[in-house]
């Protein structure tokens, strides 16, 4: 596994961050409460974390 680094405001440490891996995309971010996952239909196996919007401008560089 080998994550490349794409950006966030917080620069190399801390969240929001966004990552590149293959074909996929990985965000860090800030936990939702359980009562705001309680009010999405999240399979199991799966999670939300919330990210400021300024954070796609770096995914938009990327494509």
């Amino acid at each position: 596994m080998a994550f490349r680094l794409i950006g966030g405001p917080s620069g190399n440490q801390g969240s929001p961050t966004l990552y590149e891996e293959g074909d996929d995309y990985l965000v860090q971010g800030y936990l939702l409460t359980p009562q705001e996952l309680a009010s999405l239909s999240v399979p199991d196996g799966e999670t939300v974390v919330r990210v400021p919007k300024g954070l796609m401008t770096f995914l938009l560089k990327e494509t």
